[in-house]
C-alpha cells in the first residue's frame, strides 16, 4: 500500500500515531518533523501517498503554507489539518484552500483511523473508476501478462477480468462466485500477480473445518494453549502478511467461524489461541464459493453483516457454457499443456473437435474441459487427435442442455407453447442438433444418440412430411394449434 506521511514537530505525537495507524492496519507510516522536508520528499514519490496529515503549526513552515504548496503540486492528494482546540477558524480556513478534514488535538483515536480510512478509501474509489473508465474506453486489459495462464477471448470473461483488475490494489475483501470449476483459483492468482506478486499468496479451504479447527488454522496458536499444543503455531493470516489470504468454499463454515472471520475483517487484527496479545492483520481477504449466499443469508444460514462485508467488491466468474467462444482457446492450450507435461509432442486436433466441445453444457466447466484433454492426450499416439475419445468420454456425461436442465421433470414440455406431435418433437431435435453442430451430421447423430446413417434416414423422412419444415415452438403447420 501507498505510505501515509505525518507531519509534527513533535516527536512523542509522531510515534504514538505511527503505533496507532499501524495497529490498526492503515500503515505503512511515514514521519517527518521538519516541514521543509516535505516537498522534496513528496517529488521524490511523485506524490504517491495515500495521506499527508500536517501540524497547523510547526516552525521553520507552517502547515497552512505547506497545505498551499501541497495542493497546488499535487491537487489529487488527500491532507488532513491537526490543531489545537482554539485554531478551529484556522482549520475551517485551510478546508476552504483544499484540506478534506481537520482533526482536534488531543485527537481520539477511533476519530483518527476513521479520518485516515475515509480518505484511504476515497483514493480507492477513485482510483476503481479511473480503471474501470480506461478498461471500457480501450476494451482491453492493462495488465495481460498477469492472465497468462487463463486463456480467453470472449467478451463475458473480459469485461469479468477487468472487473478484477479494477479492484487489484484495494484493501477491502474480495469475493469471488461462480459454479465448481469456473476457475476462481485462477483468478485469484491472477489477482495475486496484479497486486503483490513478492507477497505470499496462501490458499486454504475451509469446508470441513470445525470452529476450533478454523481458528487454529486461521490464528495459530500458543505453547501450552491446549492439550497438544507442545510449541507455538503461527496461524496463515501470518503466513500471508502483506499478501493475500484465499479462504475458499466460504459457504461451508459454521457460524460460529463465521463470527471469528468477521471479527478478523472490521478490526484487522486477531489473537492467536491461548494469547493475550493481538497482532495487526495485512493481509487481503479474498473469499470464494459456488454457495447462493444471499439465500444463505436469508435462510439464517450465513451471517449477513459479514456477507455484507465481504461483497464489498463482488465478483462472478461465468460458467463455459456462457462463454462457449473460449473453448477451442482452452482445449488447445490444454492439449498443449498436457502434451509438455506427459513428454509428448502437441497433438493436432481434427476440426470437428471444437465444434464437438461446443455442443457440450460443461457442468464441471473448464476443470471438466482439462480433464478431457488430458485424457485424450494420455491415450494418443501419433497422427491426428482421436475425436472418438472425446465422444466417448461425452456420451458418458449426462447432458442435457442448459433450457432442459433448468426445468424440472414437470416442467420439461414448458418451452414449447402447445404439446408437439411426435413428427414436430423428432424434427424440433433434429434441427436443433443440426444448429447446435453447425450442419455437422455426424456429430448431430452423436448428440442425438443415433448413427449417422439413421440421421440421414430420418431427415429424408421427415423431408416428404414437410417440403418446407415448419418451427415446433409455434406450430404454424397445425394451422396454429
Amino acid at each position: 500500500m501507498e505510505p501515509i506521511l505525518l507531519v509534527d514537530d513533535e516527536e512523542d505525537l509522531l510515534f504514538t500515531s505511527s503505533l496507532i495507524l499501524e495497529k490498526a492496519g492503515q500503515g505503512p507510516v511515514l514521519t517527518l518533523t521538519d516541514g521543509r522536508e516535505v516537498m522534496p520528499l513528496l517529488e521524490r514519490l511523485q506524490g504517491r501517498l495515500r495521506t499527508v496529515v500536517l501540524d497547523l503549526y510547526m516552525p521553520h513552515l507552517s502547515g497552512q503554507e505547506l497545505l498551499k504548496r501541497i495542493h497546488e503540486r499535487f491537487p489529487e492528494l488527500p491532507i488532513i489539518i491537526m490543531t489545537a482546540g482554539q485554531e478551529v477558524e484556522s482549520a475551517v480556513a485551510c478546508m476552504k484552500a483544499g484540506a478534506c478534514d481537520y482533526l482536534v488535538k488531543p485527537v481520539e483515536e477511533s476519530r483518527f483511523v476513521a479520518s485516515i480510512a475515509q480518505q484511504s478509501e476515497i483514493i480507492r474509489l477513485r482510483s476503481q473508476i479511473q480503471q474501470l473508465e480506461s478498461a471500457l474506453i480501450n476494451g482491453q486489459l492493462r495488465f495481460p501478462d498477469a492472465f497468462d495462464h487463463m486463456p480467453f477471448c470472449s467478451p463475458l470473461m473480459l469485461a469479468t477480468m477487468q472487473c478484477l483488475e479494477s479492484v487489484a490494489l484495494s484493501r477491502e475483501p474480495i469475493l469471488l462466485l461462480g459454479e465448481s470449476g469456473v476457475g476462481k483459483g485462477l483468478a485469484v492468482k491472477a489477482l495475486h500477480r496484479l497486486s503483490c506478486p513478492e507477497a505470499p499468496l496462501v490458499p486454504v479451504n475451509v469446508a470441513g473445518l470445525d470452529d476450533a479447527m478454523f481458528a487454529d488454522t486461521l490464528f495459530g496458536h500458543i505453547k501450552g494453549a491446549f492439550s497438544g499444543a507442545i510449541s507455538q503455531r503461527p496461524g496463515l493470516v501470518a503466513a500471508s502478511q502483506n499478501g493475500i489470504l484465499f479462504l475458499d468454499e466460504i459457504g461451508d463454515i459454521s457460524t460460529v467461524s463465521q463470527l471469528k472471520l468477521l471479527q478478523l475483517i472490521q478490526e484487522r487484527n486477531y489473537s492467536p489461541i491461548g494469547s493475550d496479545h493481538y497482532y495487526p492483520c495485512q493481509s487481503r481477504i479474498v473469499c470464494a464459493t459456488n454457495a447462493d449466499l444471499e439465500r444463505q443469508v436469508a435462510a439464517a444460514r450465513f451471517r449477513p453483516d459479514l456477507y455484507y462485508r465481504l461483497k464489498v467488491h463482488k465478483i462472478r466468474i461465468p460458467p463455459l457454457r456462457e462463454r462457449q467462444e473460449d473453448i477451442p482457446l482452452l482445449a488447445r492450450y490444454f492439449l498443449d499443456e498436457a502434451a509438455q507435461q506427459m513428454g509428448k509432442e502437441s497433438p493436432t486436433p481434427p476440426p470437428e473437435l471444437f465444434t464437438l466441445l461446443c455442443c457440450h453444457s460443461f457442468p464441471g466447466n473448464v476443470r471438466e474441459l482439462r480433464a478431457l484433454c488430458y485424457d485424450a492426450v494420455a491415450k494418443h499416439t501419433k497422427g491426428v487427435l482421436s475425436l472418438a475419445v472425446f465422444q466417448e468420454s461425452l456420451a458418458s456425461t449426462s447432458d442435457t442442455g442448459p433450457a432442459i436442465a433448468a426445468a424440472s421433470s414437470g416442467d420439461k414440455l414448458a418451452i414449447l407453447n402447445s404439446f408437439p406431435s411426435l413428427e414436430e418433437a423428432e424434427l424440433f431435435l433434429i434441427q436443433e442438433a443440426l444448429k447446435r453442430t453447425k450442419g455437422n451430421q455426424t456429430i448431430a447423430a452423436s448428440l442425438l444418440g443415433i448413427s449417422r446413417r439413421a440421421l440421414n434416414g430420418r431427415l429424408s423422412r421427415l423431408s416428404g412430411f414437410y417440403p418446407s419444415p415448419p418451427d415446433p415452438l409455434s406450430h404454424k403447420g397445425r394451422g396454429g394449434v
